[in-house]
């Protein structure tokens, strides 16, 4: 029987259990320009054990924002 701590291969990468963390959006980033705060570096190594992270979603321009401190990748 699989169970959640089974190691998986998705494509090319080889996981070492079957816990996929969904993206979210955390706030952590400058409301300005998008850059993500220091912290926020912090908050993903801390689960990075646990499995397979999929990152936050990452807005495109300053008009995609969907709320405020959520990242971006439209400036220099």
């Amino acid at each position: 029987m699989v169970t959640l701590f089974d190691k998986i291969t998705v494509g090319d990468i080889e996981l070492k259990n079957r816990i996929v963390m969904a993206p979210l959006t955390r706030s952590r980033a400058n409301d300005a320009d998008g850059v993500p705060a220091d912290f926020a570096a912090d908050y993903y190594s801390q689960r990075a054990s646990g499995g397979l992270i999929i990152t936050e979603a990452t807005n495109v321009s300053a008009m995609a924002k969907g709320y405020v401190r959520t990242p971006g990748i439209y400036t220099q």
